[in-house]
């Protein structure tokens, strides 16, 4: 996308001078400047971008790897993520490969329940399931369509900080195969660098340790039930690798790809005091064991290797806007402590964030632009604090195996139960004239502690 001008900013204020290309100092100051670098182009930095360069704003997106490649995920979106879709125009037709889900099939305690995704105003009635190889491209492309300029095998390497204000200003990188140093420069810049976030801990920022992490490893076979219309949740994981049987606090899954594989795989809270000695690879591996051979959950059908990833919950790293920097995604821990979902909340924080700074840029001083800039961390806790919250109650609950298991052996064959459940942990309610368990949900979500 050519811009006739190019808004530069004084490091450590916000004045602008309008420089025209023909007056830029060179051509790499003008390819290498912006008004918002984002590092990352998972979801929450694609989302992020998009909307930014829809509001008219020059954005750098910056990717350490070239696409397509490979995310470790379940690739089952919820209506939440549809949501986010749609609100970036991506065509999410079967013909241009994305595969509708229902709802989410339970599976505990001796019960088979199935429960379609609720009916309500604020969400559509149905999921996708998409692999993440191709997921990514396609929201990076469509922020590339809205004006963001995309470098792919940039790898940031870290921040450029002003020495008098402390403020950052831009990042450093190795580009391309040649890794060549180069260095971008921005008044603001967005850290969406997954849980590892690089250049959140350079800027100071570290992990909460009193918030829940999870880990999730998955794999792909070649299975029949590839086509299957609903996710499938199994809520007893076993380790039965001692002398004695433990139940973990996590669940297993199962997401048909539509492509003649299935998404196998689990997800894990470390409040299980035996989180840390645990192999999740094997324990994988078990549970594929157990199941019907004929599903074809076997070694000889496996596509890729067994891969993990961390899932960093319940904002354990903040604050989320500080000296120049925006986190969104995992890199501000917004996994879903309920239910370990997190492209929902990636896409979400991104458009929040870049709304705050749309507003932000427009206004005339430094001072008014900094109020401005103030108020994404207090959205982000309105939004999501309460919830996350509870939450963080849930995992605590659930890291007890007698609760855990009381509520998979009893709360599965109660279906109104089980409904009201879908919606607290999906987070699927609509806030204003919704039914009763809506009204409950949120009604919780706003009195509990927004931390």
């Amino acid at each position: 996308m050519c811009r006739s001008a190019l808004r530069f900013r004084v490091p450590g204020d916000y004045a602008v001078t309008d420089v025209t290309e023909a007056d830029a100092p060179t051509q790499a100051r003008s390819e290498h400047t912006a008004d918002v670098i984002v590092v990352g182009a998972g979801p929450a930095g694609s989302a992020t971008a998009y909307h930014l360069a829809k509001a008219g704003l020059d954005v750098l997106l910056l990717e350490k790897t070239a696409f397509p490649r490979e995310k470790v995920c379940g690739d089952g979106l919820t209506p939440r993520a549809t949501k986010q879709l749609v609100s970036m125009g991506i065509d999410i037709s079967e013909e241009a490969g994305w595969l509708r889900n229902k709802g989410l099939r339970i599976i505990g305690g001796g019960v088979r329940l199935q429960l379609d995704w609720p009916d309500l105003a604020s969400y559509p009635d149905y999921g996708l399931v998409r692999k993440r190889d191709d997921f990514d491209e396609q929201l990076a492309r469509q922020a590339q369509k809205a004006g963001a300029r995309l470098y792919e095998r940039c790898n940031v390497s870290g921040p450029i900080v002003n020495d008098l204000t402390g403020r950052i200003e831009g990042v450093t990188a190795k580009l391309g195969e040649e890794k060549t140093p180069v260095s971008f420069h921005a008044p603001l810049v967005v850290a969406a660098d997954g849980n590892s976030t690089r250049l959140s801990l350079a800027m100071g920022l570290h992990r909460r340790e009193d918030r829940p992490m999870g880990v999730a490893v998955r794999t792909y076979f070649e299975s029949p039930r590839h086509d299957d219309d609903y996710l499938e949740s199994w809520l007893e994981l076993w380790d039965r690798s001692g002398p004695q049987d433990r139940l973990l606090p996590g669940y297993g899954w199962i997401f048909g790809m539509g492509d003649g594989t299935s998404n196998v795989g689990l997800g894990v809270l470390n409040t299980s005091s035996s989180f840390k000695e645990l192999d999740w690879r094997e324990i994988l591996k078990a549970w594929c064991a157990s199941m019907p051979e004929d599903w074809g959950y076997t070694p000889d059908n496996m596509t890729t290797p067994i891969r993990g990833a961390a899932l960093p919950m319940a904002f354990n790293r903040q604050p989320h806007y500080t000296k120049g920097l925006l986190l969104v995604g995992d890199a501000g821990g917004l996994v879903n402590p309920f239910n370990g979902e997190g492209i929902a909340y990636a896409m979400e924080s991104g458009q929040i964030a870049a709304d705050v700074i749309v507003q932000a840029h427009a206004r005339a001083t430094y001072a008014q632009r900094e109020l401005a800039l103030q108020r994404y961390p207090k959205i982000l806790k309105d939004t999501y604090g309460g919830y996350y919250s509870l939450g963080r109650a849930f995992v605590k609950l659930i890291g007890n195996p007698k609760v855990m298991k009381m509520a998979t052996q009893r709360g599965l064959t109660h279906p109104v139960l089980m409904k009201f459940t879908l919606k607290m942990l999906a987070n699927l309610t609509d806030p204003t004239g919704g039914d009763a368990m809506d009204r409950i949900i949120n009604g919780l979500s706003k009195v509990a502690p927004k931390a």
